[in-house]
């Protein structure tokens, strides 16, 4: 596999090394999205990593080449680029790595308005045209088409902050102590911009923009991120800890009594908040959220629909049902009025909203929505996954209800499990829930089982 196949196919992992994302490489995608995009101009930005800013400068290089002028809005958060890619109405464009270690780095794509960019939307031909690029097929087309005057530098701090700001209303906002680590991450950029006209009493933990983290890593997915964040929480006596990834389009939240809140929880309160706005509407979920979320999104008289996993089809559903707002366990939620795109930033100040209007705790807040115990997401290594889960859908023959929409999900009634393949390694992801932590311990073994005994028949 070379590094044009790695790097679109790890497109949504963004976890790609130096040797593979250089900046010739860098170059020749710029050239081929700007043939892609059928715009004239496309907008261009990227995350404090320090490889950021020969990458980012020869994607431009290659988009002029292309004859696009490019929009640069230089540092930004990955929800900052959807705005500006709204906002403008343009094709855009950030390198991040996400919540991936310093030394790696990676792209992130859409369409005019926030569209999504996938296999079947124009990856594989942008693919093929930056490695004819490469091969120097393009190059008497390119060299004609250099033209840097073409570009312009754009500010959309500000514009993006009064944005995510319009999605609550700021007169009812309570003067609540927060926490925020944005672990050296875009977070650092954002957050004061954002958060610096509200009446908030708010400390930030590493707010100094640094790719290197030289405090944590910026994936606050793992508990350990958030120790700093925990023991802040605690010892500030703060209501709030709010902690970002890297491109601080991800938030997860630790309530008044330093305890994380899941995806899932986030997903729920958020959707209560967005049906008492707008009811009625539709909701997404991706089917490894808990089944608290539908069940919430029925009683808050909104309409439940499940998605696979990933940005790309939950926007895609978002366009076809005009749902209100959508969340994913993994910590992105999506807001039809953000163009459809996913802020962190959005959803967390909706749930501040929430606390200040009932003046209730967020450990009071969050318990209506607490009903079942989850595995965590749990990973196998094994030498098929596709006849691995044809095996376990046969074994469980049809004791429970079957969905296909991402792998299989198995509902049980009291219990369920989904196992679904890894997109870029050899690995089955299972995720599971049932009433009490026992019975999860209990049917995690069971199904953990039947695995090792699927693969063990196929090697």
């Amino acid at each position: 596999m070379d590094s044009l196949d790695k790097i679109f196919k790890a497109y949504d992992v963004r976890g790609l090394a130096p040797e593979e994302l250089t900046p010739e490489v860098a170059e020749a995608i710029g050239y081929a999205f700007g043939q892609f995009a059928a715009s004239e101009r496309i907008v261009v930005g990227r995350d404090m990593r320090p490889s950021g800013i020969a990458l980012s400068e020869s994607f431009i290089s290659g988009a002029n080449r292309a004859g696009v002028g490019v929009d640069e809005i230089g540092l930004c958060s990955t929800d900052m680029l959807y705005f500006a890619s709204g906002r403008l109405n343009e094709p855009g464009v950030t390198f991040t790595a996400s919540h991936n270690p310093a030394a790696y780095n990676g792209i992130k794509m859409c369409l005019a308005g926030a569209k999504p960019v996938g296999e079947a939307t124009g990856l594989g031909e942008i693919k093929e045209n930056a490695r004819r690029y490469l091969n120097g097929e393009f190059k008497e087309v390119a060299d004609s088409g250099v033209n840097a005057s073409i570009n312009n530098k754009v500010d959309l701090l500000e514009e993006f902050s009064n944005h995510i700001r319009s999605f609550v209303d700021v007169s009812k906002l309570a003067p609540l102590r927060i926490v925020a680590d944005t672990a050296n991450g875009m977070g650092g950029y954002v957050v004061p911009s954002v958060f610096g006209s509200l009446p908030f009493d708010l400390t930030i933990l590493y707010g100094e923009l640094d790719g290197n983290f030289p405090n944590h890593p910026a994936d606050p997915i793992q508990p350990e991120n958030i120790a700093d964040l925990k023991n802040a929480v605690v010892s500030l006596n703060a209501d709030v800890g709010l902690a970002f990834d890297g491109d601080a389009d991800r938030v997860f939240l630790v309530d008044n009594n330093a305890a994380p809140l899941s995806g899932s929880l986030t997903t729920a309160l958020v959707a209560k908040a967005m049906l008492e706005r707008s009811p009625g509407s539709t909701v997404l979920y991706n089917l490894i959220c808990s089944k608290a979320v539908p069940e919430v999104i029925i009683e808050s008289g909104g309409v439940p629909v499940m998605t696979r996993v990933g940005h790309s089809f939950i926007k895609d559903v978002m366009a076809e049902t005009g749902a209100v707002f959508g969340g994913e366990h993994s910590g992105h939620y999506y807001f039809r009025d953000n163009y459809r795109a996913d802020s962190g930033m959005i959803a967390a100040l909706i749930i501040l909203e929430q606390i200040s209007i009932s003046q209730t705790p967020l450990s009071e807040l969050r318990k209506p929505f607490e009903r079942y115990c989850d595995s965590g997401e749990v990973n196998t290594r094994v030498s098929d996954a596709h006849a691995v889960i044809a095996f376990i859908k046969n074994a469980y023959d049809k004791r429970a209800r079957a969905t296909e929409i991402d792998g299989l999900t198995l509902d049980f009634g009291d219990w369920w499990f989904n196992v679904r393949p890894s997109n870029t390694e050899p690995l089955l992801r299972l995720n599971l829930e049932a009433r009490t932590q026992e019975e999860v311990a209990s049917k995690l073994a069971e199904v953990l089982a039947v695995i090792s005994k699927a693969d063990s028949v196929r090697s």
